[in-house]
């Protein structure tokens, strides 16, 4: 299937690594011009490198702190010199998963969270928005979590944040509509990204998890969490990368407004 993807502007917000990095890798396999916005430099140099070699030669980063609006503003200055518009914006980025219970969650951390898991959307779709109504088409892709919608007791903070964006996201299709930006949120559910991996790599060696396989990290979620999916493993983070670069093609014609879940399968819609 032909996205419509060849020669698009795209950024990438977070797209060092974990989910962003796969969207970013999509894009690029499909002909697009992609820019990264993450703090890593040495993270942005690596994908960077990737991505120029998957077929993205223009491709570049800029290293920008998401709670710096002057500086998230001057990324996009230059984003839009580089390309002269843009045509999709994927916000990745979110707050850390501290696996807190409420009681033990302080402003401070409830603040950042929000900072990071909401804010910094904000901040980007708001500068992106002169560049994104230069283009031809235009979408948002917003990633959030299946969290919002099951629960952990731990994740509070980082799950009241994702569903913040969520509405966010949600008013913003609504705003955006007459200017024809589409504007969609992506809910993954358990994906195995590096510090997923980390996570079942630091369990005790007793419990007999191996962190590369995809259905030993399902298993720990079932066991741990309570929240096994339909299916018996976990996703690849390629496997989300590439419903994030349909939802933000130009092949996405006509969805605003929606919230996707890939999740492997859930007891919800």
């Amino acid at each position: 299937m032909d996205l419509g993807l060849a020669g698009a502007a795209v950024c990438v917000q977070g797209g060092s690594k974990g989910m962003g990095r796969a969207a970013a890798h999509c894009f690029a396999d499909d002909g697009a011009r992609v820019v990264l916005l993450a703090r890593d430099r040495k993270g942005l140099e690596a994908t960077v490198a990737e991505l120029a070699e998957r077929g993205s030669p223009d491709a570049f980063g800029i290293s920008v702190d998401l709670l710096d609006d002057a500086g998230i503003r001057r990324a996009f200055d230059e984003i839009g010199e580089r390309f002269g518009e843009l045509n999709t914006l994927v916000n990745t980025a979110g707050p850390d998963a501290s696996r807190r219970l409420f009681d033990e969650i302080d402003d401070d951390e409830w603040l950042h969270s929000f900072q990071i898991g909401a804010l910094a959307a904000v901040r980007c779709a708001r500068a992106a928005l002169p560049w994104l109504r230069k283009a031809e088409w235009a979408r948002i892709v917003n990633v959030s979590a299946h969290s919002t919608k099951r629960q952990t007791a731990s994740l509070a903070a980082y799950t009241a944040a994702k569903s913040a964006m969520t509405s966010i996201i949600k008013n913003m299709s609504l705003a955006l509509g007459p200017d024809e930006i589409l504007v969609n949120t992506v809910s993954p559910g358990s994906f195995a990204s590096e510090s997923f991996r980390a996570a079942v790599a630091a369990l005790p060696k007793e419990r007999g998890f191996d962190p590369d396989s995809l259905y030993d990290c399902m298993r720990w979620i079932a066991e741990d969490f309570g929240h096994p999916a339909h299916l018996p493993r976990a996703g690849d983070p390629s496997e989300i990368g590439a419903v994030i670069a349909f939802v933000g093609s130009k092949r996405n014609s006509y969805m605003t407004g929606a919230n996707i879940n890939v999740d492997g399968g859930s007891d919800f819609t």
